[in-house]
């Protein structure tokens, strides 16, 4: 069973035609018709707050229109517009199309992630985990990365946003767990890799994680090598949906873990109720504790309540030589950090 969330992705015509303006203002009408003369766009008067404008291409239009002013979000919300492509006839049920030009900016963020993922422009960076007790490679933080046409890298933060502002968080999160994995594959990684995901974007857990368990078993992945890692819990309201996905992943064999641990005031009854396997505790803790004796009183907490419940401890957020020995020393099993190294498409085999 399929649905439309998992098939179909948000799209904006850059086909030609006529588009109907209506502003909330007279004065915004103003505005946008001294716009468009300026960029000699072809367009006519209805009435004091409706524009009519011809174009060959309504992304173009849009991108013109986005850039030539910098309209406020109050100015972009009492802006319609409605795209009638040649021949296209005006009813009342293409009447329900017409967006705000806010939504419209939304959904351009949203085409070019769209653009990303169709084209198969995602791909993954990874960072090393380290085992403190051996002092080797534990494993691998899968960290997506856009490669945008002119090959610069595009980072998380924008294509989280424009997921964000398009309604596409579960388009992105599905394609870098997957892009995690196949590229996991070609780099032929043998430790663990942690994958994350973003517990909000997942509605049915047996259903939209299917794609991932498949690629899983496709390439051939132990899965207890595999650990879906919690981003944003402290967002996450539905306790019991979020622990739904993690006793599926775990009846799939795979790992789970729990990010930005002591970020939050609920994160010590997130551990109680959800018991994964791993906990990172978050480098806002991590940073500086050889000295901030509050943060130290945090870490321990942490990590006693971890080991009475036979959960993985690691510290992320890693900088300093005296950051690593403070956590060795009271309880880490894990670290990570640019102490050890930063993200990298070509995965650090051996530490330094």
């Amino acid at each position: 069973m399929s649905c439309t969330k998992c098939q179909s992705l948000p799209h904006i015509s850059n086909k030609g035609g006529n588009v109907i303006i209506s502003c909330d203002v007279a004065e915004l009408c103003t505005k946008i018709g001294t716009i468009f003369e300026n960029q000699k766009i072809n367009f006519s008067h209805e009435d004091s707050q409706t524009l009519i404008a011809s174009t060959e291409d309504f992304e173009s239009f849009l991108y013109k229109l986005c850039q030539a002013h910098p309209f406020t979000k109050m100015e972009r919300e009492g802006v319609r517009l409605l795209f009638l492509e040649h021949n296209q006839i005006l009813t009342p049920m293409v009447l329900k199309e017409m967006r705000s030009l806010q939504k419209y900016k939304d959904l351009m963020g949203a085409n070019e992630l769209s653009s990303l993922i169709t084209k198969g422009a995602l791909t993954t960076h990874f960072q090393p985990i380290v085992d403190l007790k051996s002092n080797t490679i534990y494993g691998y933080e899968s960290l997506a990365r856009g490669v945008s046409d002119e090959g610069n890298l595009i980072y998380p933060d924008r294509l989280f946003k424009w997921a964000r502002e398009g309604d596409m968080l579960f388009y992105l999160d599905r394609a870098c767990r997957e892009s995690s994995l196949k590229t996991a594959a070609v780099k032929n990684i043998k430790n663990k890799v942690f994958i994350n995901f973003i517990p909000t974007a997942i509605y049915d857990p047996e259903h939209c994680l299917q794609s991932t368990v498949k690629w899983a078993a496709q390439l051939e992945f132990d899965p207890k090598n595999i650990i879906f890692e919690v981003i944003e819990s402290d967002h996450v309201e539905d306790l019991d949906h979020l622990r739904r996905i993690l006793d599926f992943y775990k009846s799939q064999g795979f790992m789970v873990a729990l990010d930005d641990v002591g970020s939050g005031y609920s994160s010590l009854n997130m551990i109680a109720k959800l018991l994964p396997d791993i906990v990172k505790i978050d480098r806002a803790i991590i940073d500086q504790i050889d000295t901030n004796e509050i943060n130290q009183s945090i870490f321990r907490a942490i990590t006693q309540i971890a080991h009475e419940n036979n959960i993985i401890v690691l510290a992320e957020g890693i900088e300093r030589a005296e950051e690593v020995a403070f956590c060795s020393a009271n309880g880490a099993d894990l670290a990570q950090g640019y102490y050890f190294g930063k993200p990298n498409p070509e995965p650090i085999r051996k530490l330094n």
